[in-house]
Parts: C-alpha cells; sequence; structure tokens
C-alpha cells in the first residue's frame, strides 16, 4: 500500500499552463491527489485572478496582500514560477521542463499555443508519452470554437440559466461559476483516464474539454427529460420537475426545504403534520397525481408549514425519517456540528497570511488507503523558481 505522506498521484508531474477556474480547479484536485503541479504564469501579472478581489490576504503587516481569495480558492498544492512563452528563452525553458512532465494543461484560445510551437500536434512529436489537456469554451471543432469561454455566457447558452430562477422571473445563474467547476471536474478525470491509458500503452493524448460540452452535459435529468419528452422544461424556482412537494416552504420563523421523495415519505409528513387526510386524496395519493396538482398540494403544504417553527418541523419530520432541512447561508454551514466533524473548513499554514495560517475549503474526497494532502499554501508569483529548476532538471546545460 502506498505511504500516506504522499498520494495516489505521487511522482505525477503537471505544467499548468491555465488561467482563471476551470483548468485551475482541475490541477488544485490533481495536487491534492499527491501530483507535483508546477504553476506557469506570465511575469510580473500571474493568474488574472490574483486581482480578482476584495477580499484579499492580508498580511503579516496588517495590509491587504495581492492575493485574493479567489485565487486561493483553485491553487493549492502548487508551485509558481514565472515564464515568458513569447520569448525564444521562455519557450526553451517551457521544453526543458516537458522533458520530465507527464501532463500539460492549458486553456488558452484555439490556436493559441501554436504560434510558439506548444501545441499539442508539435509538442507530441518531441513527448510521445505526454498527456495534454486543453480546455476551452467551446472546444476545439465546431462554429464556435475560436470564440472565448466565459462562465456565465456558457451557463446562458447551455441551457442552465432557462431552468434557474423564479417561474415568472428573470433566468438566473448558478451563484458560483460551476460550469468552470465541473469542466475542472471533468478534466481531472479525463487526465486520469488519460494516465491510465499512457501506462498501459506508451502513449499519450490530446483531451479537448470545453465549458459548453460539460454544462450540458450536467444538465443531467433536466436534459433527458426534454429529450425523452421534446417538451421544454419551465422554471420552477426551487420545486423539481419530477418530485412533489421537494422544494423551499416558509415555516413561521425561517425558510426550509422540505423534500418528500415517495409517497410513503409524503404520508409520514401528512401524518406528522395531523394532516392523514391529504394522503388519501386522489388528488395527491401518488407523485404522479402531485405533479398534476403541484399549485394546489404546495399551496397547502405551505399553509402547514407556516404554523410552526423551523426548528420544531426538522426535529419532527427528521424523526419519521422525512427528508428536509434549513436553508443555511455561509455562517450557519461552517458553524453547522457535522460540517466541523468533517473537516470542511481547513486552515493551512502559510508564512506569508498575517496569523501565519490561510482559511480555505478542504477537498471532498476521503480515500483510505491513499489520502489528499495539503502540503502547499497557493504559491506567490514565481515563489518557485529556483527549485523547481532544479527539481525538474531544467537548468540551462
Amino acid at each position: 500500500m502506498q505511504s500516506k505522506d504522499y498520494g495516489a498521484l505521487h511522482g505525477v508531474r503537471i505544467l499548468d499552463l491555465s488561467r482563471i477556474l476551470a483548468g485551475p480547479s482541475a490541477t488544485q484536485l490533481l495536487g491534492d491527489l499527491g501530483a507535483d503541479v508546477v504553476k506557469v504564469e506570465k511575469p510580473n501579472e500571474g493568474d488574472d485572478t490574483r486581482k480578482w478581489g476584495p477580499p484579499y490576504v492580508v498580511g503579516h503587516n496588517g495590509s491587504d496582500t495581492d492575493e485574493s481569495a479567489y485565487y486561493l480558492s483553485a491553487n493549492r498544492n502548487k508551485r509558481s514560477i514565472a515564464i515568458d512563452i513569447a520569448t525564444g528563452e521562455g519557450r526553451e525553458l517551457l521544453l526543458r521542463l516537458l522533458e520530465n512532465a507527464d501532463v500539460l494543461v492549458e486553456n488558452y484560445k484555439v490556436g493559441g499555443l501554436k504560434k510558439y510551437g506548444l501545441d499539442y500536434q508539435t509538442l507530441q512529436k518531441q513527448f510521445p508519452r505526454l498527456v495534454y489537456c486543453s480546455v476551452t469554451g467551446f472546444g476545439q471543432t465546431g462554429p464556435y470554437a475560436t470564440r472565448a469561454g466565459y462562465d456565465f455566457l456558457i451557463q446562458g447558452m447551455g441551457g442552465i440559466m432557462s431552468l434557474t430562477g423564479e417561474a415568472n422571473g428573470t433566468p438566473m445563474k448558478v451563484g458560483v461559476g460551476i460550469a468552470d467547476v465541473m469542466t475542472g471536474m471533468y478534466a481531472a478525470v479525463g487526465i486520469l483516464a488519460a494516465l491510465r491509458h499512457r501506462d498501459a500503452t506508451g502513449q499519450g493524448q490530446h483531451i479537448d474539454i470545453s465549458l459548453l460540452d460539460s454544462q450540458i452535459a450536467w444538465l443531467v435529468n433536466a436534459g433527458t427529460n426534454y429529450l425523452t419528452s421534446g417538451n421544454l422544461p419551465r422554471r420552477l424556482a426551487n420545486g423539481h420537475p419530477n418530485i412533489v412537494p421537494y422544494q423551499v416552504f416558509d415555516a413561521s420563523d425561517a425558510p426550509m426545504i422540505l423534500a418528500v421523495g415517495n409517497d410513503s415519505q409524503f404520508r409520514k409528513f401528512c401524518e406528522v403534520a395531523g394532516e392523514a387526510r391529504l394522503a388519501d386524496d386522489p388528488r395527491f395519493i401518488t407523485n404522479v397525481a402531485r405533479i398534476e396538482n403541484r399549485d394546489e398540494i404546495c399551496g397547502l403544504v405551505q399553509s402547514i408549514l407556516g404554523t410552526r417553527s423551523r426548528e420544531e418541523w426538522l426535529r419532527l419530520l427528521q424523526a419519521v425519517n422525512v427528508p428536509c432541512g434549513p436553508v443555511n447561508n455561509l455562517k450557519d454551514v461552517f458553524d453547522d456540528p457535522h460540517v466541523r466533524a468533517r473537516g470542511a473548513h481547513l486552515k493551512m499554514p502559510c508564512d506569508w497570511a498575517q496569523g501565519g495560517e490561510l482559511n480555505l475549503l478542504s477537498n471532498p474526497l476521503r480515500l483510505s488507503g491513499s489520502p489528499v494532502s495539503y502540503r502547499r499554501p497557493p504559491p506567490r508569483l514565481n515563489e518557485h523558481e529556483d527549485e523547481i529548476l532544479t527539481d525538474w532538471n531544467a537548468r540551462t546545460p
């Protein structure tokens, strides 16, 4: 069994030329699993997100640093080196690093690296074992391939905004860059599969992953509902297209979620609420019937839940295993005893931050034999040039 001092990907070297969120999310995940990730950044500028604040990390002198919380979210377990790939010297240095790399990740526009001789078609001839992952807005092919892609645009074009928001309100995006994050997840899975293939065959390959493709893939049941029926789904606010009642309701003092997943749970809810008759009403007796009479049953449930406090309802319903829960703000989330027990809040040592630590989100993976590790805080720009050149045998001969 591999030592827990390392990780499942110990020994895998990743050259990360990506910026913003999708690519960095993928490489942070791989770094958490033990990979050696070298973040290649533009001299004097670095990753755009370093400046995407406030908030910024407070330094030892009590003043803001130039490292934003946004940047921190996707750049743990990496080392930084500044290289200007537009210069011959920079390209030569990158090629020396590639001699020891297993994976290259980039999110330049389609064809953007070809003029530097750093595209996959060129590099595969010199580095046939290299796994090369290209993250773009629209993919390497198709009529939109040359367009720049942004999470907000992709959420709109990929359909999720048509499903999100109040029934008669404006289409809404998800509150975080979910198209970027999910693309990073798919990219990480693709890289792991390509490494497995490389180890079996000796051949690397090109991974073409796009925000739009990923966004459409994670439409999941909403997408297949449409493809199966041909019917456009309507926005249901917090409602569910296939299960009722399954949404946010207002208790007497605070909003809560009631997530009735089957007829048995609906009956239990009705009994706890003192309204057992509703479970036998032909309009509500099955989930199909409740969907057909969505507005009526949801109105009745709202009237019932409005009679007691959220805490009281959660206690009563959880006691009979009816799925329900609060609508937490972020303070509630990180104060929750279960969340605390699971260690979702990571306090990571950092010698350039005030108090000597950074507040980050933990990796959710729990691996018994090769657990994730938190070895390095997000790096300062070009912080590790000397050690990278030494470790990767990339110094000028």
